[in-house]
Parts: C-alpha cells; structure tokens; sequence
C-alpha cells in the first residue's frame, strides 16, 4: 500500500514537513486564486454594494462549513494515527465511518441554512441596499454544503494517509471550471450573483465527484471489504471525540466573525467593502500558515500513533522556524504593497486607502498568526482536543469584545476593526504557545528531546 503515501515517521522532519506542505500549498493557493478572481470578478463587473453582499455572507458560511469540516478534520486525524500504527484495518474502517456521518451532518446544516439565512443577515445588521443578493448568495453556499464538506472529509483523510498531490489535482480542476463558469455567468449572462453562486456550487460538485473516483481507483485504502463496512460505536466514539471539539472551535470563530461582522456594518458599505477586501486577502494570508499546520498535523499524527514524541518535538521546532521565515516575508509585502493589492478588487478610492491601511495594522501581528497554526497543528495531530475548544472561547471572547471596546469606546473608529483582529491573533497566539508547553511537560517532552532519524 504505497500509492501516493507517505510514512512520516522515519526520516527528516524538515523534508516530510515541506515536501507534504508544498502540494498543499499549490492547492490552497489556486483556491484563493479562485475566491480572488470571485471577488473581481464580482466587484469590477456587479458593483461594489454586490461585493459588500458577498463579503456580507462570509462570517455566515463559515459558520456552516465550520459545523461540518471539524468532523471531517477529527476523522482525518484519528486515520493519521492509525496508519503511522501500521493498523490498516481501523484505518479503512475509519474512512468509512467518517464517510457516513459527513453525508448525514452537511444536509442538516445545510437545510438549517438555506431557511435562517434572511434571520442570520437581518440579526447582523446587514444593510437593506445589499440584504437581498446577501440572502441568495448565503442560500446557494448551504446547497453546496454537501459537495464542500464531501470534498474536504476526502482531502483530510488523503493528507492523513501522507498523499498532498491527489487533492491538489482536483483542486487545481475545480479552480478553472469555477472561473470559466464565473466568467460564463457574470459577465456574459449577467446572471449576477446567483451567477457567481452557482459557478461554485457547479465546481465543487465535479471537484468531490472525481476525488472520489480518483481515490477508489489509485489508493488501496478506499477499498473497503463487507468487515471493513461495519459502524461501530468505538470507532464513532474516536471520530467525534476529535472532531466535535474541532467544529466547536471553528463554529465559535465563525460566530465571532458574525459579532464583528455586525459593526462592520454598522460603517455602512464603504467599509462592508473594504473589510470584504481585506478579508480575502488575508484569507490568502492564512494559506501558508494554515498549511504548515496541516502538514503539522498529519507529521505529528503519525509519529505520535508510532509512539515518536521526539519526533514529534522536532516537527514543532522545525515548523516554529519556516513559520517565522514566511512571516517576515508577508509583513513586507503587505507594508510595501497593501494599496496596489487592495485595487486589485475595487475602483472605489476611499475603500483601497481604507483596505490598505487595515492591511498595514493586521500585518504587524502575524507572528501571533502564524504561532497559532503551528501550535495547533501539532496539538490537533496528537489528539488534544481540548485545545481545539478551549482555543476558540479564546477567540471569541476577544472578537466579541476588542472590536466593541476599540471602536466605540477607545475612540479607534473603524480602524478599530483590524486592530482589534491582531489582538485577537495575539491573544490566541500566547494561549496557544502556553497550552503546547504545559500539554507536552506532564508527557517529558522536553527541549532536550533528540531525533533518531531511521
């Protein structure tokens, strides 16, 4: 069983770490490309208030994702640790049970969805000029739930298995069909948002339905014999206890998000559209950080299922390194160049000085940023999945209360929000650097702990 798998636990961290991390990266980079070439294409080709409405939905969906992906990632992880135990058969069979609760939970949060979507926008104070198309866009993401869900749950267990390239080949896939069927809808239909709600829904659809058939037919652990079919509540028991605390954690960020989300709309929509703005940016930010921690994750994964805390420990010491590399390079380009990337979305000239300036502030914090990720990477591969929560209240007891006191009360104005969106990361950061220490002490991980490269 070597098809496009990878044993973690013999040979340089440094190397497993990388080579794992960059298919990743490629993959979550033409994502973003994606939501960037989304986001012109609808602010340059609708308008600015249809790139509010868009922006305005973010915190929403998230929300919903969150709900189910966590479930998908706690499944990914306990595969990871089964296979770096050399136990082939709960490795299928945690395929399979991780399978059938992620047909089951996205339907229901989607249903949930698509019918509270005018309540969630309304309750988040969402500005009547763009509340119509916010509530069509939110209503095609949650029936497209299933497809993005389905998609992730299949990607986390291939990275769980060593295998970073199969998701990147259809990530790459889906990222030109969704940009073709924008281009299609928008701007030579004018379908307007629904056009671009569509193209994605369409993308994601074809993007789960060839993993799948991609993943039956060239990796052996998909399968599946009539013993490896069986639910069980043991191997249940396992998926959730992972992935609830991990659905948890995202669905109480994406609810802070919401709570932000509210006084950005409170501005009014030049600054629903700069935050939009921002946000995409910095969602493009977050993909080398987040892929370290996924490479961290599934590295850690392995090496703690074989029993490698030294291992373990080295992948830590090694991602802290890369993280702060990468770190140093993104706030330079985010000093230097915040306005040029800013116009990239927008013509609009009070919103790329904004945006650029909110660019300039959050840049400074994401030492914090990326400590966050690395951390979690490692903690979530071996199985603490307290911090998964624990972490989170973190964060939405900051976003729920810096932003609130930064700009109405400290007199920040709007340029509170991103202010407050560093604290936040810097908040998390030193929570989640405190948690690493004090979790890997009471199990003699030390600073002096040695590799044995096999």
């Amino acid at each position: 069983m070597k098809n496009n798998i990878t044993d973690m636990t013999k040979g340089s961290p440094a190397r497993h770490i990388l080579l794992f991390a960059l298919p990743t990266l490629i993959g979550n980079i033409f994502q973003q490309i994606y939501n960037l070439a989304d986001s012109v294409i609808v602010g340059r080709f609708i308008g600015s208030d249809a790139f509010a409405a868009v922006g305005a939905t973010t915190s929403i969906t998230f929300l919903f994702f969150a709900l189910c992906n966590g479930i998908g990632g706690g499944g990914g992880i306990v595969v990871s640790q089964f296979y770096g135990a050399h136990d082939d058969s709960n490795v299928k069979k945690c395929i399979v049970n991780t399978g059938l609760i992620m047909l089951l939970v996205p339907v229901f949060f989607g249903v949930t969805g698509f019918v509270m979507a005018p309540s969630l926008l309304k309750l988040l104070g969402t500005p009547e000029l763009i509340l119509s198309d916010a509530i069509l866009y939110v209503r095609y993401m949650c029936v497209g739930l299933l497809f993005v869900s389905l998609y992730n749950y299949l990607s986390s267990v291939l990275r769980a298995l060593g295998d970073s390239r199969t998701p990147l080949y259809f990530l790459i896939i889906s990222t030109v069909i969704n940009i073709v069927l924008d281009i299609i809808f928008v701007c030579v239909f004018s379908f307007g948002i629904m056009g671009a709600a569509l193209a994605t829904v369409l993308a994601q659809f074809i993007s789960v339905l060839l993993s799948a058939v991609y993943a039956y037919k060239t990796n052996p652990y998909f399968r599946f014999s009539k013993e490896d079919m069986s639910i069980t509540f043991d191997m249940t028991y396992k998926i959730v206890r992972l992935g609830v605390p991990m659905s948890i954690q995202f669905s109480l960020i994406a609810i802070s998000a919401m709570a932000v989300q509210r006084i950005v709309n409170s501005y009014g929509t030049v600054v629903v559209a700069a935050f939009t703005a921002t946000n995409r940016i910095e969602q493009l930010i977050h993909q080398p950080y987040q892929t370290l921690g996924a490479s961290l994750s599934t590295y850690s994964g392995q090496n703690y299922g074989a029993k490698r805390n030294d291992r373990v420990y080295a992948g830590y010491k090694t991602g802290l390194f890369i993280m702060a590399v990468l770190t140093a390079v993104l706030v330079v380009a985010m000093q230097l160049f915040g306005r040029a990337i800013t116009s990239m979305f927008v013509t609009d000239e009070q919103v790329i000085a904004l945006g650029a300036n909110g660019l300039k502030i959050t840049s400074l914090f994401y030492l914090a940023l990326g400590m966050i990720y690395v951390v979690r990477g490692v903690l979530t591969g071996i199985g603490d999945a307290f911090f998964s929560l624990f972490n989170g209240v973190i964060e939405v007891i900051g976003r729920f209360t810096i932003p609130l006191l930064m700009t109405s009360y400290l007199g920040f104005g709007a340029m509170g929000i991103w202010l407050s969106s560093g604290i936040v990361w810097f908040l998390s950061g030193a929570t989640a650097w405190v948690r690493y220490w004090t979790y890997f002490q009471r199990r003699n991980v030390g600073q002096h702990a040695k590799v044995q490269v096999q």
